[in-house]
């Protein structure tokens, strides 16, 4: 098993930064990919970003230019940096992570329990 600890969410005002962290521990052999989604009152879950393991990335169009994530130097640690925070950038973010236990095994899919961040306007 895989456990995933998110940290760093909190109160901000619009137009401050947080940064969050997720720190993956367990079997771990190798980590495919490393997504942060999110989850606003009353909204489906969304991807906001991901890194592979080739450190290629991707974002929603709605954090472009203003959110940037990364991976530690253990490589089993995921940040996502959010500066210009909107309101609507209100809500759950969890830390999604795709690993395997040996090689040769299937990746499987885990995630965190969520970490708050809200914007006040």
């Amino acid at each position: 098993q895989v456990q995933l600890v998110e940290s760093g969410g909190g109160l901000v005002q619009a137009g401050g930064s947080l940064r969050l962290s997720c720190l993956a521990s367990g079997i771990i052999f190798s980590i495919d990919a490393m997504k942060w989604y999110r989850q606003g009152p009353g909204r489906q879950r969304e991807l906001v970003a991901g890194i592979t393991s080739g450190t290629n990335t991707t974002y929603a169009d709605s954090v472009k230019g203003r959110f940037t994530i990364s991976r530690g130097n253990a490589k089993n640690t995921v940040y996502l940096q959010m500066n210009s925070l909107k309101p609507e950038d209100t809500a759950v973010y969890y830390c999604n992570v795709r690993s395997s236990r040996y090689n040769g095994d299937v990746y499987t899919t885990y995630w965190g329990q969520g970490t708050q961040v809200t914007v006040s306007s």
